[in-house]
Parts: structure tokens; C-alpha cells; sequence
């Protein structure tokens, strides 16, 4: 087993580093975790950052003794990111989240693409946690979770659950900052300095689908409330805003086709849940974005 003094020497010579932040999800850490080490690590340090979770995964530590534990007492997946950029020297650093799970040769396709581009987004596969028959919030996500194609291709920017990046690049840009939709941000900061975005469907991860309703509202929520905060919050941005939300009515029947034709949903009953779920969804994002625009909170 790797030691301390072990780990330092292997991450002073480490062209890669890997940074996962972590709060309060011990057993998809550990699964994290044993899905990496299935790709070949030499040459990797691997920095999970832990937001001061309520019960430190002590266990999960004890079992990948290659693994280097540090403490971000600042909540945010930012700040965590951001520790685990300082507490690294590699070269290039690659971004995963705790509950994801990067396909055995995740490592091995980052170093095979890194000169192709600035900043690079890969595939995120949504995958079930529960059995058959999937929830509408299940079948929702199949549909519409963490298309990073779209994200990198469409709307520039990349998600940081699955992102690969140099050390200069983060230098130059700045760090993540928190109170806003991070990947977002930071991929507009980089991309608004010169800085070259690219899609890489190779660089695959897997991400479990939100369970239920409450799970899944609680991730819009938190997206909405990032979002609007991007907007600056001034007079023009918030009736922008306020049409955006009234748009929403109208976007259910815009994507009611890809539910319909989605090869990723089996039979009627998940089809109809999907497209119930969108609606609801729609509906109540609608009712947040028109909350804020009119200078409440949700």
C-alpha cells in the first residue's frame, strides 16, 4: 500500500491530476473511485476534496490508500475544485464528480486528446441506481440529462463533472467562482480569452440518473438559481428573464417530439411519464423564473 511519502513522489512527477469533490456521499465515492482504478493510473495524482462532510469518509480513505484525502471547509463544489487545483502539480488537470463513473480508459482518452483543444468536454452517459420501471424523474433524465454535446457545441460551455483542461489555461482564467453555475462561467471566461472548447465523445463517464421528483426538482432549482445569478440581476436582465420563463409553456411542446422518439425510453408508460415529467418541470421553472424576475426568491 502507498504511503504518504509515496503519494507525494508519485504527484511531483504526475502529468495528470485528477480532482474529484466530494460531500456526504461516501458509498458513490467509493464506487467513483473503484470504476478509476480500472484505468491506468501511472503518471496520475488523484485529489479527492472533501467539503468538510458531516461524517469524514474515513472508510472510503482506508480503502484506496493511493488516493490523496484533503478538507475544503468551504462549502461549493467550486471551492473544492479549486483546492484540489492548488493542492496539484500535474500539468493537466482532469475533472470528475464524485457519483460519476469514468469508463476504463477515461485517463488513457484524456491523454490522447489534450492537444486537440483548451478546454475539453466528454460524454456523460446517464445510467439507472434503481430497478425497472423507471420513474418519470428516471425517464426524464434518459432523455434530456447532461447532453454535453449540445452543452460544448451549442451553448459553449462544458460541464465539470466531465472536463479536461491544462494548468495554465485554469491559471490564466481564474478559479471557479461559487454562487453561479460554474462550469458556465468558467467555460465562457475561457472561451471569451481565446481560449479553444472542443466535444470529445471518447471521453466517456457515466452519471446516475436523479431517482424521483424531489431529487430532480431540487437539481433545477439549484440550476435556475445559478443561472439567474449569471444574469446580473438588473432591470434589462430581469424582463429577459421574465420572458424567458414565459417561454416555458411553449418549450414543453418543443421537446415533446424528442421524448416521443427517444430511443433511450422503452414502451408507453415511460414515454408518458417523461413527457408528464417535462411539462411539470417547464411549468414549475416558469413560476421560479417569474418569482425572481419580480425580485423574490425561490
Amino acid at each position: 500500500m502507498k504511503g504518504a511519502r509515496d503519494i507525494r513522489a508519485a504527484a511531483a512527477a504526475a502529468e495528470i491530476a485528477v480532482i474529484i469533490p466530494h460531500y456526504d456521499d461516501p458509498a458513490r465515492l467509493a464506487r467513483c473511485l473503484g470504476a478509476l482504478r480500472g484505468n491506468d493510473l501511472s503518471g496520475c495524482e488523484v485529489v479527492v476534496v472533501d467539503n468538510a462532510s458531516p461524517s469524514p469518509p474515513d472508510a472510503v480513505r482506508a480503502a484506496f490508500p493511493e488516493v490523496r484525502f484533503v478538507t475544503e471547509p468551504e462549502r461549493g463544489a467550486a471551492a473544492a475544485r479549486n483546492r484540489g487545483v492548488a493542492e496539484t502539480t500535474a500539468p493537466l488537470l482532469l475533472f470528475l464528480d464524485a457519483d460519476c463513473l469514468p469508463a476504463p480508459d477515461w485517463v488513457a482518452t484524456a491523454r490522447a486528446v489534450a492537444s486537440r483543444a483548451d478546454l475539453t468536454g466528454g460524454r456523460v452517459e446517464v445510467f439507472d441506481e434503481t430497478p425497472p420501471p423507471r420513474s418519470g424523474a428516471e425517464a426524464f433524465e434518459a432523455v434530456f440529462a447532461f447532453d454535453f454535446r449540445r452543452y460544448v457545441e451549442v451553448q459553449g460551455f462544458s460541464g465539470t463533472g466531465n472536463l479536461l483542461t491544462r494548468r495554465d489555461v485554469f491559471a490564466d482564467v481564474g478559479p471557479f467562482r461559487g454562487g453561479v453555475s460554474e462550469d458556465r462561467d468558467w467555460s465562457f471566461r475561457a472561451t471569451a480569452k481565446g481560449y479553444r472548447l472542443r466535444y470529445e465523445d471518447a471521453l466517456r463517464v457515466g452519471h446516475p440518473a436523479r431517482a424521483d421528483w424531489p431529487a430532480l426538482r431540487a437539481k433545477w432549482r439549484r440550476i435556475t438559481q445559478e443561472m439567474f445569478g449569471q444574469t446580473g440581476g438588473g432591470a434589462g436582465a430581469r424582463l429577459k428573464w421574465a420572458l424567458k420563463a414565459l417561454a416555458m409553456p411553449a418549450s414543453v411542446l418543443a421537446h415533446l417530439p424528442r421524448v416521443l422518439a427517444s430511443p433511450r425510453l422503452s414502451g408507453p408508460g415511460e414515454r408518458l411519464r417523461a413527457a408528464a415529467t417535462l411539462a411539470r418541470l417547464r411549468l414549475l421553472r416558469m413560476a421560479w423564473m417569474l418569482r425572481q424576475a419580480a425580485g423574490g426568491r425561490i
